[in-house]
């Protein structure tokens, strides 16, 4: 019986590990494996080059619909949705997201969420119908993941009187020792607390700020496109929060109307083209009504192909006049961001803040202000 672990070696290195099984041929599932492996990486010039994996002889007969079918049978879930991310991100297999009878069988995923947003003008209305329901499912689980944080970052503010709800996460620590100090012991350095404060949650009045998210949609910005929809319908209807959603290239155009649809919103996103930022930040000022209760969003990597003076002054303007403004280089789950630091660098300068966050961040800053 072949060893589990010298056959992963052979699966990974294809045909130029056939050393790790001493010769033996790879034979029923494991052959069904390797064969579903090397019709995706075996068209991969690097890994040739290292020998790694060295491909097949012979043209294969695989099309991408029997692939599919084939690696959903021999691999778990996390290996096919890793394979599936691998041909529509590295090996731009378009084929997976815009074949009717490939869109009808294959299990959404965030991955397929971006493919789908980058190729969806390759498709004719049938094949775009099908790819919706892959927008649909992948934004719903993202919805449902993102609406429990940021009703979580709404749920009230502490505010300082005593509380009924005598529990560790309201206690007052200031307040109870500033009552008790009285009671200081200095033999043993130790205060005795005779009445413990708390925290009361409530919800407060609010009154209403104005969250405006300028998002930039050129192709290396999808992920923060995809939460940034997700984001804006989340926060839609909150007590005390009006949104605005605008994505620019180096076009304007305003989807606050689609904002409690974040599908439809998604479906309207033209990802790629150029990048005028400082028009977005000035069309995004033009929203702004009370500049004390604003928070402009600015989602961008920053590589401005507009008037980067320009931009300098409008987000100075901004600042100056009392409204938030937060650069984020990416708003999504990871936070990973790359950008021009040296513009950014430039905008904190005048008083924005710059940096990335996780939707969930973005939505406790928000609270955080609109809850004072």
């Amino acid at each position: 019986m072949t060893d589990p672990t010298l056959e992963r070696w052979r699966l990974l290195l294809g045909e130029a590990g056939g050393a790790c099984l001493g010769g033996a041929q790879l034979d029923g599932q494991a052959a069904a494996r390797d064969a579903a492996v090397d019709w995706l990486y075996g068209r991969d010039e690097e890994l040739r080059r290292r020998g790694v994996r060295q491909g097949g002889t012979g043209p294969s007969t695989l099309t991408t619909f029997d692939w599919l079918d084939d690696i959903a049978r021999l691999f778990p879930k996390e290996t096919v949705e890793r394979l599936q991310r691998d041909a529509v991100e590295r090996y731009e297999i378009h084929d997976v997201v815009t074949d009717p009878a490939v869109l009808a069988r294959i299990e959404p995923n965030p991955a397929l969420l971006k493919a789908v947003l980058r190729t969806k003008h390759l498709m004719n209305p049938q094949v775009l119908r099908l790819a919706r329901r892959i927008v649909e499912q992948v934004v719903r689980q993202l919805m449902d993941k993102l609406a429990t944080e940021v009703r979580s970052a709404f749920t009230g503010t502490k505010v300082r009187r005593s509380g009924r709800f005598r529990l560790a996460r309201n206690f007052d620590m200031v307040r109870t020792l500033r009552a008790n100090l009285g009671r200081y012991q200095p033999e043993t350095g130790k205060v005795v607390i005779e009445t413990p404060y708390f925290f009361s949650r409530t919800r407060r009045h609010l009154e209403q700020w104005q969250v405006i998210l300028l998002v930039d949609q050129s192709g290396s910005m999808v992920d923060s496109v995809i939460h940034s929809a997700v984001t804006a319908a989340c926060l839609w209807g909150l007590p005390g929060v009006r949104t605005h959603l605008v994505a620019f290239d180096t076009e304007v155009v305003d989807l606050t109307a689609d904002v409690d649809d974040p599908v439809e919103l998604l479906m309207k996103v033209q990802l790629g083209g150029g990048t005028d930022i400082a028009r977005a930040a000035a069309y995004g000022a033009g929203l702004v009504d009370q500049p004390r209760r604003a928070i402009v969003v600015l989602i961008s990597d920053f590589y401005e192909g507009g008037d980067p003076q320009r931009l300098i002054r409008i987000v100075r303007d901004l600042v100056g006049q009392g409204s938030k403004v937060l650069g984020l280089a990416a708003l999504d789950e990871q936070a990973n961001p790359a950008f021009d630091r040296e513009l950014a660098q430039r905008l904190a300068d005048v008083g924005a803040y710059v940096g990335a966050m996780t939707p969930g961040e973005l939505a406790s800053f928000v609270a955080e202000h609109v809850g004072r």
